[in-house]
């Protein structure tokens, strides 16, 4: 077995990272093309390699797949001479740019950005940047648009290849968005620049270049589901078989939960999985794991997070608190159901971070008291959520009163046994 290479940010010479659009040689600053020149080295796709002159006389080594593995490697191989990394576009938007900082630093590398596709697409169509979102599908699965669909809404989508504008214009017809616009921009900012465009549900283009991006403009068709930005989606927004967290109590937990970019989450005793998708919705950046005992139950889960946009929901089927084992540290705990299993809560609390939080249902007055204890042991917030709902009483209307559920909700003391008691407890 041949040694594993040294760190590559030893290198004496920054790294230099220089974007390139479909326009190539002609379209580079003198800056850029002085970077390539002077390399010793060329690494990038085989398509942009080919795009420079002969001037460009360093090393030309293509990008194998998977890249990501790669990087490290090649940087060790070539550490000590002068290396070119080419991009496409700006280098530090959905590029390579990000493994490379990860790898050197930014003290190792000398980026040289020129215009991303997105930017070249917003001055084709005369879309403000700050007011367009970008949605990538490149490496990621096509279901995570579902998420940024809401009426009058303006995205690019960054495509994967040829094929992914008639899977964006299937999905949009799928999620009740049939009625939208679409534009698919090629080679932006080169010779072979053109535009194909149509409604999605309408849709028959073939297949067209490779390099491309998806403009939409969302437009819901009739009778649509309306979706929120907010927690509390219609129940009706989820396939469920009765194990659902209902729609007000389910705004009012995520509310106690408080997602922040970034954080963890674990829900545990799944259901139907809406508390983690609508902790995933806050944010792109937000990370879930649903533990779902009932292996029907956990296919549905990913059916919900796919259907609504969050495919990368962890779903692990298994029982609680078994199947905790090995999880990430979360940020916040969800627990839904099974608090009367042995050990549950605990295992639960261990594994929070501290300044983290545990939140916890339950409509039963056995795990009521469980919830009552560990209120006073920790602290914390105690409350009971009561949702009526208006129905007909022979010609008049009177309420229906649904199970009251008592909620414990608390932050964890960086001490995890000292008493917790933030929440107004008057």
């Amino acid at each position: 077995m041949s040694p594993v290479p040294p760190p590559a940010a030893a290198s004496s010479h920054p790294v230099s990272v220089v974007g390139i659009g479909a326009d190539g040689w002609p379209g580079l600053t003198g800056a850029a093309r002085e970077a390539l020149v002077a390399a010793e080295v060329l690494i990038g796709g085989g398509r942009q390699l080919d795009l420079l002159p002969p001037e460009c006389a360093g090393a030309r080594v293509a990008w194998p797949s998977p890249l990501r593995p790669a990087v490290p490697r090649l940087l060790a191989e070539h550490r000590g001479r002068r290396i070119a990394v080419l991009a496409s576009g700006d280098p530090m938007f959905y590029g390579i740019g990000r493994a490379l900082a990860q790898e050197l630093g930014p003290e190792g590398l000398r980026v040289v950005p020129h215009p991303s596709s997105v930017s070249y697409a917003c001055a084709r169509l005369g879309w403000p940047l700050e007011d367009t979102e970008v949605v990538t599908l490149v490496g990621r699965p096509a279901a995570r648009l579902a998420a940024s669909l809401y009426p009058g809404r303006r995205l690019l989508v960054l495509s994967a290849d040829a094929s992914t504008p008639a899977e964006v214009a299937a999905l949009l017809t799928d999620r009740g968005f049939g009625p939208s616009r679409l534009r698919v921009l090629e080679q932006l900012g080169g010779e072979d620049e053109g535009c194909a465009e149509g409604i999605a549900e309408e849709w028959t283009h073939p297949p067209g270049d490779r390099l491309n991006v998806v403009a939409v403009e969302c437009l819901p068709s009739a009778g649509a589901l309306r979706l929120s930005t907010v927690p509390g989606l219609p129940d009706a927004a989820y396939e469920h078989d009765g194990q659902l967290t209902k729609r007000h109590i389910r705004a009012a937990t995520l509310g106690t939960l408080a997602p922040a970019p970034g954080e963890l989450l674990w829900d545990v005793g799944g259901g139907s999985g809406s508390i983690a998708i609508e902790w995933l919705r806050a944010h792109p950046s937000c990370r879930a794991v649903s533990v779902e005992r009932d292996p029907v139950r956990a296919e549905r889960i990913t059916r919900n997070a796919e259907r609504l946009g969050v495919p990368g929901l962890r779903v692990v089927t298994g029982p609680a608190p078994a199947s905790l084992a090995g999880l990430p540290v979360p940020d916040a705990v969800f627990i839904g159901g099974g608090l009367t299993a042995p050990g549950l809560l605990d295992a639960c609390w261990e594994a929070l971070r501290p300044g983290g939080r545990l939140v916890a249902n339950t409509v039963t007055l056995e795990s009521e008291a469980l919830l009552a204890g560990r209120h006073a042991a920790y602290g914390g917030e105690l409350v009971r959520l009561a949702v009526a709902h208006a129905v007909p009483v022979g010609d008049f209307t009177g309420w229906r009163q649904a199970m009251p559920v008592t909620q414990w909700s608390v932050v964890k003391s960086p001490e995890s046994g000292v008493r917790s008691d933030k929440g107004d407890r008057s």
